[in-house]
């Protein structure tokens, strides 16, 4: 376990250093965890990266070597002095890995010293932010592909090793079924997916003398990649000379041909037909070339046969929404022994925040078992499923609902007590099968690429006067009226 407790913002010390001189640095305090917008317009996140959080806050030691180069960023000796003693002792709660979430509803709770809720910034917001925007466009392919496969390929186009190798994590948990990344596979017991290159292909005068070394090398497991001249009229007529020939008399069956470039949707079609023609309905088409899920799905609706999607910079990198953009909020103060809630106004209505410490619960009806709303309470409030609810839109309170007949399921699980670990670690197989499970309760409307159906999270009453109260109260720029 890597200690990483120096990747940290150099400002998180200072505010630090700050609130241990000022004597704020033991007022506990309670910080939200929340992020504002989904990622390519969609309808909600997949949580993912908590495992790495928490082995980030296990391991949270300043080093002798640490406090020496931190003794050139002008922080005082008696703040020095404090970390080299430091240890983590906050409470924290976090929703499950593979859990869909959204905007502005707190993902990872943590309560504590200030000094310590502060200085662990950093690290949790990378954990969060890199894996749930992976697992979350992970999920988009996978739902594009309508239950065929999608291999999560692109390790040399990810932004730094770690990237890649996180990033592999994350797009299992998204439902990827498999990955080309060994690393992943050897630290975290995930599938590979194995093919060959065009450059295998020429390093011969002839393909099919290529295919048939390949074969004889890797029997069990034969991929051949058949568009690396002409996919219909070479590629997969030598394809099957070469299954014929070396397969064939070992008893073995192909795995599977790749195409990697032309139009894949009519090509997979032909190369179908070639295949069952030749006695291999067994022999699996895979599909690259630069895929997404809107390529996939358009891919789908023109009756590709492809079984499996390999799928690279587009997921590794969450390309074309590159940043989920989580935020870590002050949401409360002790003062004389009570948590006070605290706000953040902005001129942005966007940005501003739920003051208080709060419990989330995810309300599921009792008929289909679909996902209602989520509903923000006050840490004292809990939810009463014998009685009717009444839920209101934050923003348009005139609009309400009464529901009954429902399950109300707190998504916030204690996951560090005192600074000791509480929560048993779901294995990754286990985190993937509940992802998929847990958007299963999720309506289409919200899963749709395209104008998703708008999930609410609501507010108990109690919660939303409180925040109501503040927002009158500070409104002046925080002076009281």
């Amino acid at each position: 376990m890597r200690n990483l407790t120096m990747l940290i913002d150099l400002y998180e010390l200072t505010v630090a250093d700050s609130l241990f001189r000022s004597g704020k640095g033991e007022t506990v305090v309670v910080f939200d965890l929340i992020f504002r917008q989904n990622p390519d317009k969609g309808g909600f996140v997949i949580m993912a990266g908590l495992e790495q959080a928490v082995e980030y806050l296990q391991s949270l030691k300043f080093t002798d070597e640490d406090i020496e180069f931190l003794r050139g960023k002008d922080l005082s000796e008696e703040f020095l002095d404090y970390l080299k003693n430091f240890s983590f002792t906050c409470d924290v709660w976090a929703v499950p890995e593979g859990t869909p979430v959204f905007p502005n509803e707190p993902i990872v709770k943590v309560r504590g010293k200030a000094i310590e809720a502060q200085l662990i910034e950093s690290m949790l917001l990378l954990c969060i932010n890199h894996q749930s925007l992976i697992a979350t466009k992970a999920n988009r392919l996978v739902r594009a592909a309508h239950g065929r496969n999608i291999a999560a390929f692109g390790t040399r186009r990810a932004q730094g090793f770690d990237g890649a190798v996180y990033g592999a994590r994350a797009a299992y948990i998204g439902g990827c079924s498999e990955i080309a990344n060994v690393k992943s596979s050897m630290d975290f017991g995930i599938p590979t997916l194995n093919t060959m290159t065009h450059s295998f292909v020429q390093m011969y005068d002839s393909e099919l003398e290529a295919f048939c070394d390949y074969a004889k090398a890797n029997p069990e497991n034969c991929s051949l990649i058949v568009d690396t001249y002409d996919t219909i009229n070479s590629g997969i007529p030598n394809a099957i000379k070469a299954f014929d020939t070396v397969l064939a008399p070992m008893g073995i069956r192909p795995k599977s041909v790749r195409i990697d470039s032309g139009d894949i949707s009519y090509l997979s079609q032909k190369v179908r037909r070639m295949l069952n023609a030749a006695g291999y309905p067994d022999c699996d088409i895979v599909a690259s070339n630069s895929l997404d899920e809107y390529i996939i799905r358009d891919m789908m609706l023109h009756g590709c046969k492809v079984d499996c999607f390999i799928v690279g910079e587009r997921l590794i990198t969450s390309a074309s929404s590159p940043i989920l953009g989580c935020v870590y909020k002050l949401a409360a103060v002790e003062e004389n022994g009570t948590l006070v809630p605290k706000i953040s106004l902005s001129e942005n209505v966007s940005k501003i925040t739920t003051p208080g410490s709060k419990k989330v619960y995810r309300l599921f009806d009792m008929t289909n078992g679909k996902a209602i709303a989520d509903y923000l309470t006050t840490e004292d409030e809990t939810v009463d499923e014998n009685e009717p609810l009444e839920l209101f839109d934050p923003d348009f309170i005139w609009k309400r609902k009464t529901i009954t007949r429902f399950v109300a399921r707190e998504l916030l699980v204690p996951i560090f007590k005192g600074g000791e670990l509480v929560y048993k670690k779901p294995s990754l197989e286990e985190i993937r099968y509940y992802c998929s499970e847990q958007v299963d309760t999720l309506w289409d409307e919200v899963t749709r690429f395209e104008n998703p159906h708008n999930y609410y999270v609501d507010l108990s009453e109690k919660l939303w006067n409180i925040k109501n109260e503040l927002l009158l109260k500070y409104r002046n720029g925080g002076k009281k009226e």
